[in-house]
């Protein structure tokens, strides 16, 4: 399905009957107590009709905020993921809607994250040391995204949140294969303006955007950012990434749910139930993650900087 399609599919479908979040009224369970409580301690919750995971409103990764550090420290823990961080300005902040899709070790996934700041006179609005914090309840913006892989759709999310997310376990994706029909409600026509400038300004096609009232609606397909440096290890993590997906699905291939498909990787693999059960990262991590991961990611950027500079774009990440 082409850009041009999506972007149809956003103006002639009602979007909150085609997005809407079905996971509200249903037990949000697996089945396995151990793996339930690892992913609630994660962050996570589980809605069954659609098979996927997505992130609870107030999970710990709400503490970290947003850098673009977080996005070149991607691949180096096993997640190939496009990135499109959309700054502007709106009230008396900078704000950082983000959208990234790909694969995230062992599922295939979406998000939208919203993201503000104070504005500093004296630090850049964007760029590798520019730091966001995570959206307060006031600004939290009513957000719905269908993930499709090749044309088709794989789930859809939509809610009142501040990173909107939805990952499918075992399924094995390259982030050229997805993309995302994107639709955020603002707080105001004023606020719908200054996010459509972002979006411009970052090189979509005013044509390809669709806007009525507060809302803008658009595809998030090929990025128009430049993607992190340090995808140069793409092939051989998606090769891992791949390699677990078809273990995942040659043991659990005859499983129609995830309590059987749980059941069964922890009797036959428990290498691959433990990954499971380790989904995100334990919340007394989260402060050693952002000072150690983020100190060897700067320094693979600078020693890949110094060994070859034509990896480099002339202005890495800078607007």
């Amino acid at each position: 399905m082409s850009d041009k399609h999506l972007v149809m599919n956003l103006r002639t479908v009602p979007w909150e009957r085609h997005n809407r979040d079905v996971s509200r009224d249903i037990s949000e369970e697996t089945g396995d107590p151990t793996l339930d409580k690892m992913i609630e301690i994660s962050g996570y919750s589980y809605d069954p009709r659609q098979d996927v995971f997505y992130s609870n409103i107030d999970p710990w990764q709400r503490k970290l905020g947003y850098c673009r550090l977080y996005d070149e420290a991607s691949a180096v823990t096993g997640m190939i993921i496009d990135c499109e961080p959309i700054f502007f300005e709106y009230g008396d902040k900078q704000w950082m809607i983000g959208l990234w899709k790909g694969q995230y070790d062992m599922v295939t996934g979406g998000e939208i994250g919203v993201y503000t700041r104070v504005p500093h006179t004296d630090l850049p609005s964007s760029g590798y040391w520019a730091f966001y914090t995570s959206a307060d309840d006031e600004d939290l913006l009513q957000m719905s995204f269908t993930l499709f892989k090749n044309g088709k759709p794989l789930f859809s999310r939509s809610e009142r949140h501040w990173w909107l997310t939805g990952f499918k376990l075992g399924e094995f994706s390259q982030p050229s294969e997805l993309s995302m029909a994107v639709s955020i409600t603002c707080k105001n026509e004023e606020m719908r303006e200054a996010f459509i400038k972002g979006l411009v300004d970052r090189g979509y096609v005013r044509n390809d955007l669709w806007s009525f009232g507060s809302t803008v609606k658009f595809t998030f397909s090929d990025p128009k950012s430049p993607q992190p440096i340090t995808r140069v290890i793409e092939r051989p993590v998606q090769w891992k990434n791949k390699l677990l997906c078809e273990k995942f699905d040659e043991i659990t291939g005859n499983d129609k749910t995830v309590r059987d498909k749980v059941r069964t990787l922890e009797s036959s693999s428990p290498g691959l139930y433990k990954r499971i059960t380790k989904m995100g990262r334990a919340k007394p991590l989260y402060t050693i993650y952002r000072s150690s991961i983020l100190a060897v990611v700067a320094a693979i950027i600078l020693l890949i900087s110094k060994i070859g500079g034509h990896l480099l774009w002339a202005k890495p990440c800078l607007d």
